[in-house]
């Protein structure tokens, strides 16, 4: 049997006392493939109110916390409450971000036409949340407008303020920016005792910036960035970001996520400006839910799915509002949606709302040609998890290696080691067909570098099924 030479890192080789010398050895221990667990972080507009700092992270277990952070009501305060709903159990940090000075916030009404015709309930809706009061036969439209103002104002977590003008009430966004005309009015009277005429929120203008937010948190991974906004100068601001820290130098991966719950053809048109394999733009129209709330509580599912190659079809999404019958994607409209980059959601069973298919807004590569290679969202994260794999274990069994004629050769049955597990948990596939082009070798320019091709061949989702029935008769 042919000699191996032991090398030691704490036992010098020149010692002469006599005796018996042992050190441990953990660079062999690890023998399995990393955990995958997510991490998320909110960037979003807080209030003066709340008690941290802005463009400070801070990670927090609940939406209370949330609120005390960042203001009751607050853009950051109802995505927080969004995603732990999604998911209770997510690794959740915030970054609030104060309201541009020169910002306008949204304002809106809902003015009571009639007194009361008979006896009932009047439900203010300000997105999906509602503020309450009962009425009776006969009680005048000022006092019906006072009653339902001091029932909003009972409610700090929502996202506006209130003033009533006689029988009038204005309803003005906390925050700041273009975010707050996305705020859904609508009321309910019951037994149609009253009747109003609601004035959609409008006027929001100036979101802030949030690229020195974003600065902030350069240094630490977040598996998913999620944001309110819904504009391409903001998203691609995340983009570039999202870019930096994911790239080969940086290695600290990350997904953004964005949500529109308008007209069809913005979503369409914003995805194709962003063109990203780490953006996913998630669409339901004319939900009462906010888009903040549905793009947090769909970033707190992806983080809740620890496989990165298993796909996210009909996960249904607790806390969002299913639109009006209406309202719901076609089947045509759910397909112009993945094939120009977003993620549409439909209503399932029990009224649930759950995607359709995640996917990403890239579209087309650098020449403008169509490109599928990173059409679902789980494509990436699969890839950035086989690299984690891969940058771990040569990490753990190499950490003081002198470079050999060796060296490529125990590093490629590493690598190889790791492709196989990867197979076992169905990541990547094909291992051993494609084991010939994994190549391990020396540079030739840097004596001090080895150079590695891995072929990862990755797991696809099972997304369509086709069948044919043949007629016997």
């Amino acid at each position: 049997m042919a000699s191996k030479n032991i090398s030691f890192d704490n036992i010098p080789s020149s010692i002469r006392k006599p005796g018996k010398y042992f050190e441990f050895n953990t660079k062999l221990a690890v023998r399995t493939l990393p955990q995958n667990r997510q991490e998320v972080l909110i960037v979003a507009q807080k209030l003066a109110a709340g008690s941290v700092a802005a463009e400070t992270p801070v990670m927090v277990f609940s939406d209370i916390e949330a609120a005390e952070y960042c203001g009751y009501g607050s853009q950051v305060h109802l995505m927080a409450r969004a995603m732990i709903k999604a998911n209770p159990y997510v690794a959740l940090t915030l970054v609030g971000v104060d309201d541009n000075v020169a910002g306008v916030a949204a304002t809106g009404t809902s003015q009571i036409d009639i007194d009361a015709v008979a006896a009932g309930t009047v439900r203010q809706y300000i997105g999906n949340e509602f503020a309450e009061i009962a009425v009776a036969k006969g009680d005048v439209k000022a006092d019906i407008a006072a009653a339902l103002k001091a029932a909003i104002d009972a409610k700090p977590d929502l996202p506006v303020t209130a003033a009533v003008v006689t029988d009038t009430i204005t309803l003005t966004a906390k925050n700041k920016g273009v975010v707050g005309d996305d705020i859904h009015l609508s009321l309910i009277a019951a037994n149609n005792c009253v009747t109003a005429t609601i004035t959609a929120m409008t006027g929001g203008s100036g979101d802030p910036d949030i690229a020195t937010a974003l600065a902030a948190v350069f240094g630490k991974q977040y598996h998913k960035i999620v944001v309110p906004y819904g504009d391409s100068t903001t998203l691609t601001a995340l983009r570039d970001h999202i870019d930096a820290i994911s790239g080969p130098m940086e290695q600290r991966p990350s997904v953004g996520v964005y949500a529109l719950t308008g007209a069809l053809a913005a979503a369409t048109t914003l995805a194709g400006t962003l063109n990203s394999g780490r953006l996913l733009g998630a669409y339901l129209r004319n939900t009462r839910s906010l888009p903040m709330e549905l793009a947090a509580a769909m970033a707190g599912i992806m983080a809740w799915e620890e496989d990165p190659a298993r796909p996210l079809n009909t996960l249904a999404i607790k806390g969002i509002h299913a639109p009006d019958i209406e309202d719901r994607l076609s089947r045509t409209e759910q397909e112009t949606c993945l094939n120009n980059g977003v993620t549409p959601f439909e209503v399932g069973p029990g009224e649930k709302v759950q995607v359709v298919r995640a996917i990403s807004t890239y579209t087309k590569d650098g020449q403008g040609i169509d490109d599928v290679s990173l059409l679902d969202i789980t494509t990436i994260t699969t890839l950035d998890y086989v690299r984690k794999a891969c940058r771990e274990r040569i990490s753990l069994r190499f950490p003081r290696e002198k470079l050999s004629s060796k060296t490529p050769k125990k590093v490629r049955s590493e690598l190889l080691d790791v492709l196989l597990k990867l197979e076992d948990l169905e990541i990547v596939e094909e291992v051993m067909a494609n084991k010939d082009g994994l190549v391990v070798e020396r540079d030739l320019q840097e004596a001090n570098r080895l150079d590695a091709k891995i072929p990862a061949d990755v797991v696809n989702g099972l997304h369509v099924f086709a069948g044919r029935i043949d007629l016997l008769l």
